[in-house]
């Protein structure tokens, strides 16, 4: 979740000097929701992490490369 998605998105694929980030570079935005609050926005980020909730975004927004 973010307020600023360019600027993590630069952070993310240009500034970041280790961890996670550096590994997997480059990121790429692959799908945005927009919520009102951020209690919402951040229960459908806990939720998108979850097991169904990671299945739910390979079956919904992944592409299939099969």
């Amino acid at each position: 979740m973010t307020a600023d998605l360019i600027t993590r998105f630069q952070f993310h694929n240009f500034k970041s000097t280790k961890g996670y980030t550096l590994r997997y570079r480059p990121w790429i935005v692959v799908h945005v929701e927009f919520f009102e609050r951020k209690t919402d926005a951040l229960l459908r980020e806990k939720k998108l992490k979850s097991g169904r909730g990671r299945e739910w975004v390979k079956n919904n927004i992944l592409p299939d490369y099969s």
